[in-house]
């Protein structure tokens, strides 16, 4: 297991290195290798379909998981976007420019492929999935949520001044990015806790997946909506 995992994790440096500095252009192609990747390792390493959260049997349950995590953020979104308080949170410019084809492209083909498929299938399916096999679920839990957390540094570099609601607070200062940076990464280790236990009750990896293109794909739409 431990070689499998250190395998794995090579492979997500990599990845992260190309989706974020070496090649963004080409991040579904990534996405996709790398996701058939991981997998062969898992196979090689003994693991299974159900390891990976993908086993056929399990998938109903799991799309209906999906349907109704993806309901719920529409409407907390819906709300928060309805709110003068939070209204500002929808706010990002890096999105700024990008017309409804965009915003589209990247709700239904940057987000589910470069995003969840990858991560998913990488956090909650393949390391999930080895480490529970080795040392049960709390480990897993732990591991992969940690990891996942780490993934997030090189894309939060950039969000203190993205962000208009957190731009006051942090502005484009060394400390301020680096405090940004550090927050994102706890937050997205606590949302990949949130994530394994999805795929804990609910057997599958569409549970957390649905979520997960729910939380960002509705997160651009909000963007756009509001500006």
């Amino acid at each position: 297991m431990g070689t499998a995992v250190a395998v794995v994790v090579l492979v997500l440096v990599l990845a992260n290195l190309l989706g974020n500095r070496w090649a963004p252009s080409f991040c579904a192609l990534t996405a996709v290798a790398v996701s058939a990747l991981l997998l062969a390792v898992l196979a090689a390493a003994g693991g299974t379909w159900t390891d990976a959260g993908l086993d056929p049997s399990t998938l109903g349950r799991g799309a209906r998981w999906a349907s109704v995590l993806v309901g719920a953020v529409a409407v907390v979104y819906a709300a928060g976007a309805l709110l003068p308080a939070t209204r500002g949170l929808f706010e990002d410019q890096r999105h700024n420019g990008l017309t409804g084809a965009g915003i589209a492209f990247r709700m239904f083909v940057k987000v589910p492929v470069c995003t969840v498929l990858l991560e998913e299938i990488a956090f909650r399916g393949v390391l999930y999935g080895l480490v529970r096999r080795a040392r049960g679920t709390v480990w897993a839990t732990a591991v992969s949520s940690v990891l996942f957390g780490l993934w997030h540094v090189l894309p939060s570099l950039g969000l203190a001044a993205a962000v208009p609601a957190l731009e006051p607070v942090f502005g484009h200062s060394v400390l301020g990015t680096a405090v940004v940076d550090f927050g994102a990464v706890l937050f997205t280790g606590a949302a990949g806790v949130v994530f394994c236990e999805l795929r804990r009750r609910s057997g599958s990896l569409l549970a957390p997946m649905g979520l997960h293109w729910a939380v960002n794909a509705l997160g651009y739409l909000g963007g756009f909506l509001l500006r």
